[in-house]
């Protein structure tokens, strides 16, 4: 499906969005004690997540956490943040993407 790595998510899974948290922006094991998102969802927004790199290097606190490519949320309902495709659109982007490739988001 994609030359991406790829992690199956699980339950205890999260990412941390405090930016007061030493793991702000960055994967953490659910329970956690201060603020985070939970990528284990019902609603299968999370089936498919991408990592975007978004201030990760370096992290600086306050300045974003937890910007995913993922699939959109029905009825053209807007993210919080994030790049979401439908989960169609989303298999083909992942499909033609490798470990090299930068993905460049730019607003319409």
């Amino acid at each position: 499906m994609t030359a991406l790595p790829k992690v199956a998510l699980k339950p205890d899974m999260g990412w941390c969005d405090d930016p007061a948290d030493p793991a702000y922006n960055r994967p953490i094991t659910l329970p956690h004690p201060t603020s985070h998102e939970r990528l284990w969802r019902d609603d299968d927004l999370y089936d498919l997540i991408v990592v975007l790199g978004h201030n990760d290097d370096p992290v600086v606190p306050g300045m974003g956490s937890a910007v995913f490519l993922h699939i959109a949320p029905p009825a053209g309902k807007p993210t919080q943040g994030c790049v979401a495709l439908s989960a169609m659109h989303l298999r083909q982007v992942l499909a033609q993407v490798g470990s090299k490739t930068v993905l460049e988001i730019k607003a319409p």
